[in-house]
């Protein structure tokens, strides 16, 4: 049953689109989620020859921590308009204290002063989520960032926590939401230097390369090769997307919700699936 759907989701998108799929790897994809105990969404974009394979591409996932490069775009437009300096001094205060998790900003004392770069790395390279809150209403709030992502093209991501009105989606979806297909084309357009402009999508593309979490999906591509990323998870829910520039550059996206297995252990279904996704691709587009 999970094989058909797969493949029926992305043969719709076939329908006015100029993409074409990749039947080949489609088999492959289809073969690799079945039987995965939750619900998966999956999209895989080949932009050297504009093909991709996909699973539930456009249903709505939790993002967990991949709402961070929602965040990013509203602080990096801030930092573009002149509103904010990547390099200014920021004060910490109490207020900022955020409990959940293993966040080094919540270690600081009240008082003390970080510089807003240093800020943004916290939030991409290791999550942490008190950075994340701060830079949140640095960007002018959720409803700010969200009214950014529509003039960017981008109707199905989403910041709720935080967000006047959104607090249904909030109970949902958690932080935010995204759709497998909506966060690798966010991807694609900073990779093009497209997001505001290439100045800006290129600093956004060496944070995003900065990454800590490197044991799924990274785990399985050469050290050597240049990947950005952003991964997040929750119990029942493990996410990530990656854009890989090997010999044939390529953008994909695993998200997984309704998971059975929560355990935060290595041997997690979810992880497991996305570090074979990953090796698959690799081996694939190499």
């Amino acid at each position: 049953m999970r094989l058909l759907l797969c493949t029926a989701l992305a043969l719709v998108t076939l329908i006015g689109r100029a993409q074409h799929l990749d039947r080949r790897l489609q088999k492959r994809v289809d073969s690799l989620t079945q039987g995965f105990h939750g619900d998966v969404g999956i999209y895989i974009y080949d932009p050297g020859r504009d093909r991709y394979a996909a699973c539930q591409p456009d249903a709505l996932f939790p993002t967990a921590s991949i709402v961070k490069i929602s965040i990013l775009l509203g602080i990096m437009d801030k930092i573009r308009t002149g509103a904010l300096d990547y390099h200014q001094r920021l004060t910490y205060t109490d207020s900022l204290f955020f409990k959940e998790g293993d966040d080094i900003l919540s270690d600081f004392t009240p008082g003390s002063t970080i510089e807003l770069s240093k800020v943004m790395m916290l939030m991409l390279t290791i999550s942490d989520n008190c950075a994340s809150v701060w830079l949140q209403g640095l960007a002018g709030g959720g409803t700010r960032i969200n009214a950014l992502l529509d003039s960017l093209g981008f109707s199905k991501t989403r910041v709720n926590s935080h967000t006047p009105g959104r607090s249904a989606d909030w109970e949902r979806y958690g932080w935010g939401q995204t759709t497998p297909r909506e966060i690798v084309h966010i991807m694609d357009r900073i990779v093009r230097g497209e997001v505001f402009d290439p100045k800006s999508s290129a600093m956004m593309l060496r944070l995003l390369g900065r990454q800590y979490w490197d044991e799924e999906a990274l785990s399985q591509i050469p050290a050597g090769v240049f990947a950005a990323d952003k991964n997040g998870a929750l119990d029942s829910s493990r996410n990530e997307v990656v854009y890989v520039h090997g010999r044939h550059p390529y953008i994909f996206s695993i998200f997984t919700k309704n998971n059975t297995d929560t355990r935060w252990t290595q041997d997690n279904e979810a992880w497991a699936l996305t570090r074979r996704l990953s090796a698959l691709l690799w081996t694939y587009y190499r």
